[in-house]
């Protein structure tokens, strides 16, 4: 909103705005220089503050070139974990090593992901492990200038642009719409909303739009990786856990498709180990979570017993982009020819 707390930090906005102007200036000039990769780069980024679907886009994706044939690999900065060397993503990887998303994203996908602070740095560590790797994603990234792209995807979610005014003042963490002619806008959107919501509106300043649902999946699981239905847990009293950037829309999911919550526990984005530790404390029966949450309870419950694991639910989110989009970034990449060591995703 454009209330007095907004208000009172437009100039400090206003300042911002111009340091980050002048640095997208300065890469359109040359004055920063931009590192091209010798394959092609999908950005997936936030033009607002907080998650937008970030993560659900990248995992969609990578599942969906696996299928066309391509051997992506995705980095990131791995935003939230301990220090900013460049790390190596496996399974075993601790989330405070290489960050809660990227871990998320090898586990769920397969792909090979890689974390630095320069992205670049990243894609160059990732290649020279996995040489057959022919397309690089960038997880948030839209906002990092330092490496090339030749497809960029803007995620907006039901807030749409905030107040539109720049941040702190409110969300926007670049000028929207862009500029018709600015070397920099993103190449699609891709608008998200919960299942049962209306599209929203939203100025795209002539970017392709397409639209995509986000719901729950209808199977759960528990660290133990055993399955059951979601509605299966319909008449048990649950504690919810969430640490993202919005706790609050995760409870009303699950609220939508009929559990009971008889605790809300919210965690902040990115949260460290010892506020899971305290947050598993709330409630003795069943705990629900989200999958990006599960990678840090994982490890947490490494070495207690099954009795504890079983207890712990997952729900995995569900993102289904209408079907023109991935027609969209399949156009985008034919310029480049034909997915090369085609291969079949795990």
């Amino acid at each position: 909103h454009k209330g007095w707390p907004a208000r009172l930090l437009w100039p400090l906005a206003q300042l911002l705005a111009a340091i980050n102007a002048l640095r997208r200036v300065s890469y359109t000039l040359g004055w920063l220089k931009t590192e091209r990769l010798p394959m092609p780069v999908i950005v997936i980024g936030n033009v607002i503050a907080g998650g937008a679907g970030k993560t659900p886009t990248v995992v969609a994706l990578v599942k969906h070139l696996q299928n066309q044939g391509w051997r992506p690999g995705v980095v990131s900065r791995g935003y939230g974990r301990v220090g900013d060397v460049l790390v190596r993503v496996t399974s075993a990887s601790a989330p405070d090593e290489v960050g809660d998303e990227p871990l998320l994203i090898h586990q769920t996908t397969g792909a090979p992901v890689c974390v630095a602070r320069r992205r670049a740095d990243a894609a160059r560590a990732l290649l020279a492990q996995h040489p057959d790797v022919n397309v690089i994603l960038c997880d948030d990234g839209l906002q990092h200038l330092a490496m090339g792209r030749d497809l960029a995807i803007a995620v907006f979610d039901e807030r749409g642009t905030g107040n539109g005014w720049p941040l702190p003042a409110g969300l926007l963490r670049e000028p929207w719409p862009p500029l018709r002619d600015s070397r920099h806008r993103p190449h699609l959107l891709l608008v998200q909303r919960r299942e049962g919501l209306p599209a929203i509106e939203l100025a795209t300043g002539g970017i392709p739009r397409f639209d995509a649902q986000r719901r729950l999946a209808d199977k759960v699981y528990n660290l133990e990786g055993e399955q059951i239905p979601l509605l299966a847990l319909r008449d048990q009293a649950l504690t919810a856990l969430a640490g993202i950037a919005r706790p609050s829309i995760f409870f009303a999911m699950l609220r939508a498709r009929g559990l009971t919550l008889t605790q809300e526990v919210s965690l902040p984005d990115h949260a460290d180990a010892s506020a899971y530790r305290d947050g598993l404390t709330h409630g003795s029966g069943l705990l629900i979570c989200t999958e990006k949450d599960a990678v840090k309870l994982a490890t947490q419950l490494a070495g207690e017993g099954p009795a504890i694991r079983q207890r712990i639910w997952v729900a995995p989110l569900e993102l289904r982009p209408e079907p023109g989009f991935y027609t969209a970034v399949d156009t985008a990449l034919g310029r480049f020819g034909p997915a090369q060591n085609p291969a079949p995703g795990p």
